[in-house]
């Protein structure tokens, strides 16, 4: 699934990550030098790490939320899982920012402050674990595109009845639409044998396939690899036990026309 929020294709979030992650791996480097050394150069250190990476935290959140809310697919189990991730790195960033508050309290004992951000650490590592999965497996923000089958096409609509959804011209053999109606998501597709069109989402686990891989009437979701008859909705290969829906396509004067 491509990203919404991207420069050329390259999705914002992960580029931005890596900084709160320095900044606060680095922050808790520093407390720990100065409760070593009683080198109060590391403790300052540390305290502007704790700013910077409460700012970068904030920046690369942008991002994350307008891929949650846009580019996960809706009802799956990467939805649940990038709840998870956004709910976790919320977590480290307010006790980021108490550690900082706490850190200006000249009576509390530091070590205490340690600790906390040696949690706040556990818990980033735990999200981005969950980051990966979300990149690795359920490839958001990844932009597929296929030999000879062209670039990722999105559109939105209103929801009606009968919708123009392409020109007659417009898709290669083997290349996918994903179209947001109202609220469905539909991918409209061209096989060998003309314009077909199936809700996005794999039975599964919930996975785009406008995200997979479309071949000889087939497309194969990009998570678990099920596979389903693009013309009739059928399964062809598993683990998904039941079919997609399709809908009826229809070219009238080089226009194609989709019925919900």
């Amino acid at each position: 699934m491509r990203s919404k929020a991207h420069i050329k294709s390259h999705p914002l979030h992960p580029i931005l990550i890596g900084f709160p992650l320095a900044f606060f791996i680095g922050s808790f480097v520093f407390d720990v030098l100065y409760l070593l050394s009683n080198n109060l150069s590391f403790r300052t250190t540390a305290y502007y790490l704790n700013i910077a990476g409460v700012i970068g935290g904030v920046l690369a959140a942008v991002p994350g939320i307008i891929d949650f809310i846009y580019t996960v697919p809706p009802e799956s189990s990467a939805k649940k899982r990038a709840a998870t991730h956004g709910l976790l790195n919320t977590t480290n960033l307010l006790l980021f920012v108490v550690v900082i508050i706490l850190k200006k309290n000249e009576t509390i004992n530091y070590s205490v402050l340690v600790v906390m951000e040696a949690v706040g650490l556990a818990i980033l590592f735990t999200a981005g674990w969950m980051g990966g999965t979300l990149v690795y497996r359920n490839q958001i923000g990844v932009d597929p595109r296929y030999a000879e089958a062209g670039k990722w096409k999105e559109e939105y609509h209103d929801e009606k009845a009968e919708l123009a959804v392409a020109k007659a011209d417009e898709l290669k053999v083997n290349q996918m639409k994903l179209l947001h109606i109202g609220k469905r998501r539909i991918v409209i597709a061209r096989s060998e044998k003309g314009y077909v069109a199936f809700d996005d989402r794999c039975t599964h686990r919930g996975g785009s396939l406008a995200g997979g891989a479309m071949i000889c009437g087939t497309v194969q979701c990009p998570w678990h690899g099920s596979q389903f008859d693009v013309h009739n909705g059928q399964v062809t290969a598993g683990p998904a036990k039941e079919k997609i829906k399709t809908y009826t396509v229809e070219e009238r004067s080089g226009v194609v026309y989709l019925t919900l």
